[in-house]
C-alpha cells in the first residue's frame, strides 16, 4: 500500500501519519469504544491534531471484506487509507466522499475503482 502517497495527496506532505495494524481483540475492543459496534473493523481513524492522526487496521477483517467490494487485498487496503485519511481530513460518509475516494484511488493506482 503506496501510505506515503496517499498521505501526501489527501493530507499534504507536513501532515503525521501513523498508520499501525492490530489484532482482532484490539481491534474489536477500539471498535467497540469509539463506535459502539463490538466486532472487529477494517479501519479506524483517529485525529489527533489538524496535522496529525493514526489508521488503525485490522488485516482479517480487510481480507474478508475485500471480496465484498470487488477488489483484490492490496486494492481494497489502499481504497481503505484513503478513505481513512478523508476522514482525517474531516469528510463524513456520503457522496462527497465516494467522489474523492474515487479520485485519489485512480490517481494512486491509475485504475478505476471497481
Amino acid at each position: 500500500v503506496p501510505f506515503i502517497a496517499i498521505r501526501d495527496a489527501v493530507l499534504g506532505k507536513k501532515f503525521e501519519l501513523s498508520v499501525s495494524f492490530v489484532g482482532t481483540k484490539k481491534s474489536k475492543e477500539l471498535n467497540n469504544t469509539f463506535r459502539n459496534k463490538n466486532k472487529p473493523t477494517n479501519i479506524l481513524s483517529f485525529e489527533h491534531s489538524k496535522v496529525s492522526g493514526e489508521l488503525i487496521l485490522h488485516l482479517d477483517t480487510i481480507k474478508k471484506d475485500a471480496p465484498k467490494f470487488d477488489m483484490k487485498l492490496l486494492e481494497f487496503a489502499t481504497f481503505l487509507v484513503i478513505h481513512g485519511c478523508l476522514h482525517l481530513k474531516g469528510m463524513a460518509h456520503g457522496s462527497i466522499m465516494e467522489k474523492y475516494e474515487k479520485k485519489y484511488f485512480e490517481q494512486i493506482t491509475k485504475k478505476p475503482l471497481p
